[in-house]
């Protein structure tokens, strides 16, 4: 009797709808990347380490930088180390040996895991269309070779392949037609009492309400560059329940205590600043 696939259907602290669960799954199925846009604070990174808890998977994060070039996320070649082992001869390493000093990248060590793993490629949208279009060849490929030593690297294993991207720089559309694509917006109050719930079982009532409630309030302020996210609110939430001289109905009269916590710029902490004085004013 065929083994039954492992589906995802969630993890311990993280809630998703019932489309995000399928597309996850979808793509699992089919052996595609997952590209997931939204903006920060929505939970795009922290759904791969979901799926790697939920199914018992290593996960592997290749976190994407503007200057970084592809070959850097396959393998790197240290030829400084073998300089050093050649002068001073003090190594158990053979010299003569390239390969043995040849270190795997993100993308290399997934390839070469014994366990297929989870490759998370986080922030996509910082790397140059060279870079994205030349990683999906490899990706489609799996494989790719080392110069140095005239060898290919196959993938043992497939990777689940979850791409972020915070949608700040349009994607090439090759890359796009070889995704899958999911836009995870920010979640509504609703879904966002759920996550509070899920972080502070037991929270008080009035406390997770008047939170939120001033959390939402507090985004659609105006002139804020860096909005607070779900990371931000939960924070919040912590510092506001371990005070013990905080009382929930200060919020609801409009005095919000610990504005650093939810505004991290300057120029933000003292809009929202002005908001909340204003507030009370009336």
């Amino acid at each position: 009797m065929p083994n039954k696939k492992k589906t995802f259907k969630g993890a311990t602290r993280y809630i998703l709808d019932d489309e995000l669960a399928r597309i996850v799954n979808i793509s699992m199925e089919l052996e595609m990347p997952l590209l997931l846009k939204g903006e920060p604070g929505t939970g795009k990174t922290m759904l791969a380490h979901a799926i790697a808890e939920s199914l018992g998977m290593p996960l592997i994060v290749l976190n994407v930088k503007s200057s970084m070039k592809l070959i850097e996320a396959l393998y790197q070649y240290d030829t400084l180390t073998r300089l050093n082992d050649s002068r001073f001869g003090d190594s158990k390493r053979d010299v003569s040996n390239i390969e043995e000093y040849i270190k795997m990248g993100k993308i290399g060590q997934a390839f070469t895991a014994d366990k297929r793993t989870i490759l998370l490629i986080d922030e996509i949208d910082k790397a140059d269309t060279d870079f994205q279009d030349d990683m999906l060849d490899v990706l489609d490929q799996m494989e790719f070779d080392i110069i140095e030593i005239d060898k290919t690297v196959s993938a043992k294993n497939r990777p689940v392949i979850i791409i972020t991207s915070n949608a700040k720089k349009d994607l090439s559309d090759p890359f796009l037609g070889r995704c899958n694509f999911h836009h995870i917006a920010f979640p509504e109050p609703k879904m966002m009492r759920k996550i509070i719930n899920v972080h502070f079982p037991e929270i008080d009532s009035k406390l997770m309400e008047n939170a939120v409630d001033t959390f939402y309030r507090l985004r659609e302020v105006g002139n804020i560059e860096k909005r607070p996210a779900t990371r931000e609110l939960i924070n919040w939430t912590r510092a506001l329940a371990v005070d013990p001289d905080f009382k929930p109905k200060q919020l609801a009269k409009g005095d919000v205590p610990f504005l650093g916590i939810l505004f991290k710029k300057s120029n933000d902490y003292h809009v929202a600043e002005n908001h909340v004085n204003r507030r009370r004013l009336f």
